[in-house]
């Protein structure tokens, strides 16, 4: 974990007000947070099937580059947008 808070902290070194992943702004989650065509379409088919808003959008996108960048992958790779889309799954059950 230390390590993804070094990436990150390296990452926004130049941000005035950003130091984590989650304190990104709609210009860096862009920046950042590009996907391959597979994590596309599968973001994209989340947003589609799932029913979520632009707000759950850029959660699934910045938590799929935390996790990212625990396994120190320069590139969000399919596999964790799956994961991050998970996770919003969870989140959404558990507060409905």
């Amino acid at each position: 974990m230390e390590k993804a808070r070094a990436i990150q902290r390296d990452r926004f070194a130049r941000e005035k007000d950003v130091h984590t992943n989650a304190g990104m702004t709609p210009r860096l989650i862009r920046k950042h947070c590009e996907l391959d065509a597979e994590g596309a379409g599968f973001l994209e088919h989340a947003m589609t099937n799932m029913n979520f808003s632009a707000r759950a959008h850029d959660r699934i996108l910045k938590v799929a580059r935390t996790l990212a960048d625990l396994e120190a992958s320069e590139k969000v790779l399919a596999h964790h947008v799956l994961e991050a889309i998970n996770y919003r799954t969870l989140d959404r059950a558990m507060w409905s």
